[in-house]
């Protein structure tokens, strides 16, 4: 789940929320939107290898 921040950039949040806290967790924060999907393509793929 990637969001637009004010500053301009872009953070990849987590699908699931931490049961703990109750919110997404910070998987990175990235200057531009191709970045920030290029990283969530290979989270996915990681997890899944």
């Amino acid at each position: 789940m990637i969001r637009k921040l004010k500053s301009g950039g872009y953070r990849l949040y987590s699908r699931k929320k931490d049961p703990k806290t109750h919110k997404r967790r910070n998987l990175g924060t990235f200057d531009t939107l191709e970045a920030a999907k290029k990283h969530e393509r290979e989270v996915q793929y990681f997890k899944r290898h």
